[in-house]
């Protein structure tokens, strides 16, 4: 009875998926590093070092998930295109088991077409988080949380409720 028992546990344990992957603080700072040099210079193309080609970012100021890196990296211009002061600085890069969370400022002037919204000239400085997911040393999936209305409202939008347009 004890050997049964025994080998269905082994058999249990065995067809378990393997413990995630843990991303060390040095990691992190790397992935962090290559993100912000990617954005501020901007050289896109360093994000091949720290995305999947297959990558899914899942950002609150796009209308759909984002899928794959070159889909990324054209997301990226168009902000580059309507913000050509872009610049993002990272506040805080910290590691969690398979994951990196990255708080971050962005600042820039909409002096510049940004998909389909003409340039307001307005100067923006907002905050956010990235949560990435990582497997085998790459960002395979990223959650982008900000405040989109503090971000249309610095462009002078304004929230009109249903009906009183």
């Amino acid at each position: 009875m004890r050997a049964i028992l025994l080998i269905t546990a082994f058999v249990v344990l065995s067809c378990q998926a393997p413990p995630p992957e843990i991303v060390s603080m040095e990691t992190a700072e790397e992935i962090g590093a290559v993100y912000a040099e990617a954005r501020n210079t901007p050289n896109l193309d360093l994000l091949d070092t720290i995305f999947a080609a297959d990558a899914v970012i899942h950002d609150c100021s796009a209308p759909e998930d984002i899928v794959g890196l070159e889909a990324l990296k054209a997301y990226y211009q168009e902000t580059h295109t309507g913000f050509p002061d872009f610049t993002i600085q990272i506040d805080e890069v910290f590691p969690a088991q398979n994951r990196i969370v990255v708080f971050w400022t962005i600042h820039g002037t909409h002096t510049g077409d940004l998909r389909g919204m003409p340039p307001t000239g307005s100067a923006v400085s907002f905050s956010g988080v990235a949560i990435d997911r990582l497997e085998g040393g790459l960002i395979v999936e990223e959650w982008v949380y900000f405040n989109m209305l503090d971000l249309l409202q610095q462009l002078g939008m304004q929230v009109v409720p249903p009906g009183d347009a």
